[in-house]
């Protein structure tokens, strides 16, 4: 089992380590098998990066590396290495959720403290072949921040007033709100605009391909 990371440099280290594999390379060195695509298991590569890193915290609404705090997410490049569709980032709380706040609700802990992995994702590369790239470690910057508190804020204030059923992807500077099921037939628990129970489908929220193209043209300006 691999040890989880006691340091954010050992982390770095451990994922500088990995880019370059292939995903089918690293899912030799640590005895997984890979399925054809990704239609099924979309989440595969993400849990295979988990494995190889020592992430500790699975389906917990806590950073993936609980010790240190810091989040894994990766990043699906297109042919233009460039981000092509949106991260998510966690489940949106549609019951129970009355008095949360930015400073301590889960998308902002998620968040707080980055790791990014960037994965080929040109649907003409065969999962096997797709390579890891080079990782790097993220904070918000205090404007990044007062966006996404913004988003979440407008957002959930639609949520706990009962009014999910108006809340569409195209809400949200950075963050936004989509259906996360595997099809029309799951439904959650939720409220409705007088406060009763109803049934709707699973929510998440996810960042906008913008903001991490930002992130990552950011990066690789500071280090080019």
């Amino acid at each position: 089992m691999i040890q989880a990371p006691e340091t954010e440099q050992q982390l770095l280290e451990n994922a500088r380590q990995i880019a370059g594999l292939t995903l089918a390379q690293l899912a030799g060195q640590l005895d997984q098998t890979l399925p054809a695509d990704l239609k099924v298991e979309k989440g595969r590569v993400g849990l295979l990066l988990e494995l190889a890193l020592g992430a500790t915290a699975s389906s917990l609404p806590e950073p993936d590396f609980q010790k240190i705090g810091v989040e894994l997410k990766t990043i699906p490049l297109n042919a233009r290495g460039l981000p092509g569709e949106t991260t998510y980032v966690c489940t949106v709380p549609l019951t129970n959720n009355a008095g949360q706040s930015w400073q301590t609700c889960w998308v902002r802990r998620k968040l707080q403290r980055v790791l990014w992995v960037p994965i080929e994702a040109d649907a003409r590369i065969p999962l096997a072949a797709r390579r890891i790239g080079m990782p790097l470690l993220w904070s918000p910057s205090a404007q990044q921040d007062a966006i996404l508190q913004q988003d979440w804020e407008e957002l959930m204030e639609l949520i706990v007033t009962g009014q999910i059923e108006t809340v569409s992807a195209r809400q949200g500077t950075w963050l936004q709100i989509r259906p996360k099921a595997a099809h029309g037939r799951v439904l959650c628990d939720s409220i409705d605009a007088e406060g009763k129970p109803a049934e709707t489908l699973p929510r998440g929220f996810y960042l906008r391909t913008e903001f991490t193209r930002a992130i990552l043209a950011e990066h690789y300006a500071s280090t080019g």
